[in-house]
């Protein structure tokens, strides 16, 4: 750590912030902006097509990582500095994106997207976890302004490029209004928000902590000896439950929006709605670190796991109130933040200091390379069997509980097989 007390925590919070932002302004109307047919304004893409975009493109950022981030991050270049680049250049992808409709060139350009924005998700995270002082308790409340930064760009591009006469209502998305003719259509433009936002946060990297390279490391290659965390048992049965959750949270991106969209849900209110799951996300963060240190890793983690299950099985009941099925999404918070968030800790923990970096990103090899290509892929079949576009009947309740049985499977192999090598030393 090369910052003492709490002066640097809102400078890290703002950074967790803007790196979510940029990908909530997006992500959440993706599926249903490439699905709908061209007479409705949109690409029309079939679930594979859909499922190879959004999950093989990826993929290849997240493989490719270890050499951009761990290798020149860790070696070469100040962390915020090479953070700001990133984001300059994605920013540009993304906006070209937006003008396009082919198949071909939003494949292309999401893979170019993808090689530049998912070094940032291991790069942000390794800096914030160099300036904190205890891990468990500060970056969880660091962290939960991602959040707040994916709720913000969710809800503020559909208010103000979506709908016009806003009103408050008592349930969710809370904030409605008439939606505009062409809603459909301009979904594509939140490609373009997405890039303003990481154009702005690119000027931010700027005022960053100053995190240099460790040019003085043992390991030359700094992916290479974070590959060898492998051997610890923990990490394996981690990385192995890791990539199977990874396949059905990259198909909850896929498919939520369109099952909303079928639910009856306006394209404006897909995304603010599925920010429920963002706003239980803040108070299961507020309290991770307390979970941490008096439950431990294990029990904590497979609660994220069984939260999975729980959530799509729930939504496998189809005839449910639909603001039974929308309010389900709260589980979403316990699923990503006790899982995915304490598993991030627990790779800082065990992986020596000077490949901290590079432990992050090959960790995100697993979680955004491998599970995403694959749950892309399953999503293409799943989709194409139970929920084709144009189906006058679609089976979701199908669809939903194969990713449900998923879920459980990893909760008992990942509570049987997991011991905890950190000792129980979660905090300093």
């Amino acid at each position: 750590m090369t910052n003492t007390g709490s002066a640097v925590l809102p400078r890290l919070s703002l950074m967790m912030f803007l790196q979510y932002a940029v990908w909530g302004a997006w992500l959440p109307v993706a599926a249903r902006y490439m699905s709908a047919s061209t007479g409705e304004g949109g690409l029309g893409f079939s679930p594979t097509e859909i499922g190879t975009i959004l999950g093989l493109a990826g993929s290849i950022g997240a493989v490719a990582a270890p050499f951009i981030a761990g290798q020149l991050a860790d070696r070469y270049f100040s962390t915020e500095r090479f953070l700001a680049f990133l984001l300059v250049v994605g920013g540009i992808v993304k906006w070209v994106t937006a003008t396009q409709t082919s198949y071909t060139a939003w494949l292309w350009l999401s893979i170019a997207y993808s090689l530049v924005y998912m070094p940032t998700l291991a790069l942000s995270n390794s800096l914030a976890f160099t300036h904190v002082e205890d891990e468990a308790r500060q970056f969880p409340l660091v962290r939960v302004w991602g959040t707040l930064g994916w709720i913000a760009a969710s809800w503020a591009f559909p208010m103000i490029w979506l709908q016009t006469d806003l009103e408050v209502q008592l349930l969710p998305p809370f904030i409605v209004g008439a939606e505009v003719a062409d809603s459909t259509a301009r979904l594509a433009d939140s490609l373009v928000f997405s890039g303003i936002l990481s154009f702005g946060y690119a000027v931010f990297c700027l005022a960053l902590p100053h995190t240099p390279p460790k040019r003085d490391a043992v390991e030359p290659l700094a992916f290479r000896a974070a590959f060898r965390l492998l051997a610890k048992p923990s990490f394996a049965v981690l990385v192995a439950a890791s990539l199977a959750t990874s396949v059905i949270h990259q198909i909850y991106f896929l498919q939520t929006p369109i099952f909303f969209s079928h639910l009856g849900l306006a394209d404006s209110q897909i995304g603010p709605v599925m920010t429920l799951g963002q706003f239980s996300e803040i108070f299961v963060m507020a309290a991770l670190g307390w979970m941490l240190k008096n439950l431990g890793f294990r029990p904590v983690i497979a609660i994220g796991a069984a939260a999975y299950f729980v959530r799509y099985a729930i939504w496998g009941f189809t005839d449910l109130p639909v603001e039974v099925l929308i309010g389900s999404q709260v589980l979403h918070g316990i699923c990503y933040a006790c899982f995915f968030a304490g598993a991030f800790i627990y790779v800082d923990k065990i992986a020596p200091v000077d490949i901290r970096h590079s432990a992050q990103t090959v960790f995100g090899i697993l979680i955004l390379g491998g599970g995403p290509v694959i749950g892309g892929w399953l999503f293409g079949k799943l989709g194409a069997a139970y929920t084709p576009p144009g189906a006058t009947d679609p089976d979701f309740g199908t669809f939903w509980w194969i990713l449900s049985g998923i879920g459980l499977a990893t909760t008992v192999l990942f509570w049987i097989l997991f011991r905890d090598e950190t000792h129980n030393e979660v905090t300093p």
